[in-house]
């Protein structure tokens, strides 16, 4: 971790710790300085799990609101971000456990502002582009992330989506680092097999 990387953390988190003294002294701009700050990233990280953007925004609502009622408890030692993500997660989770919601088999149609999408079989007399190949990839990736189980998914969007460090990810989804590791080992290990199978089939 480098100096300027370290200078940066600190300011940031410095930033959020005076926003956090406001808001628990009931300065409402506060409250909007962090809703802003944070809304972003908490939405592209929740809409990566769940892939439903009304659902997402509820979350993220939920999350705000479950951190802004415990405000108080929070441990300025650590990243007001990694704490707020903690909570977002684990919410994500318990709203998953709630509902039953299913991961997404690699079959199933994928909801577009134009309808379903079906997946399309290559054509062996059609030899697409390379922008059409490289759409197709990404399209079996983002199928692959979203048939791991929670656990797994969770962990690899918060490690290669949102960029996190083990010991980050260890914080937000209060697991030993050692299962982060683990987790995240086993979902690659998951995504190279399917990946294989639908990028090179036999």
């Amino acid at each position: 971790m480098g100096k300027v990387y370290i200078c940066k953390y600190m300011q940031e988190n410095n930033s959020d710790i005076e926003l956090i003294k406001r808001a628990l002294k009931d300065d409402q701009q506060a409250y909007t300085e962090i809703l802003k700050k944070y809304h972003a990233p908490l939405y592209n990280l929740l809409y990566r799990m769940v892939r439903n953007k009304m659902e997402t925004e509820d979350l993220v609502q939920e999350a705000f609101i479950k951190a802004f009622s415990s405000l108080a408890s929070f441990n300025d030692d650590y990243a007001f971000s990694t704490w707020l993500y903690k909570i977002a997660i684990n919410n994500c989770i318990d709203n998953f456990r709630k509902k039953k919601l299913k991961t997404f088999p690699l079959d199933k149609p994928i909801e577009s502002k134009n309808g379903k999408i079906k997946r399309e079989f290559p054509d062996s007399s059609y030899r697409p582009d390379k922008f059409l190949l490289s759409k197709e990839k990404d399209r079996l990736i983002y199928e692959a992330i979203q048939s791991l189980p929670d656990k797994y998914r969770t962990a690899i969007v918060l490690r290669h989506n949102e960029d996190k460090s083990y010991e980050e990810i260890s914080e937000i989804m209060d697991i030993p680092l050692g299962t982060v590791k683990a987790r995240i080992f086993r979902a690659r290990e998951m995504l190279k097999k399917q990946l294989k199978e639908k990028l090179f089939p036999k």
